[in-house]
């Protein structure tokens, strides 16, 4: 299931339909290396229903569950901070709630090869927090 972008591999999972506004379809996946999202269909995966999804592949530090989910769907969105803004502050709001540190986990996360500049994207969210 190769990421249609860069080929990287990719984790698929279920939005939770809290979440799935801000997702481009309720089966979704992320790449590993660019952290873009888009529809599972696109990768040829699917996610596994019965587990949560397991994010490690994408880094050793993301979080599970909604929580990793919601951090999932922003690393999608902050390609486009200006187009995505709303979604991006609905979610953070949501990961937060969940117990997840957004900023914190951006930080730790390995994306040098991310389709959004983690720097820059990093001062955008301190502005909205």
């Amino acid at each position: 299931m190769p990421c249609p972008h860069c080929t990287a591999d990719t984790v698929a999972f279920a939005v939770p339909p809290a979440l799935r506004e801000h997702a481009p379809a309720p089966e979704t996946a992320i790449c590993t290396r660019c952290l873009r999202t888009f529809p599972a269909a696109d990768a040829a995966a699917a996610p596994d229903d019965s587990t949560a999804p397991d994010f490690s592949a994408v880094d050793p530090t993301f979080p599970t569950g909604e929580a990793g989910i919601a951090l999932a769907l922003i690393c999608g969105d902050l390609e486009s901070f200006a187009l995505n803004r709303a979604s991006i502050e609905a979610l953070v709001e949501y990961a937060e709630r969940t117990g997840v540190d957004v900023l914190a986990a951006l930080d730790r996360l390995d994306a040098a090869d991310a389709a959004f500049d983690p720097d820059r994207r990093r001062s955008a969210l301190l502005d909205i927090l």
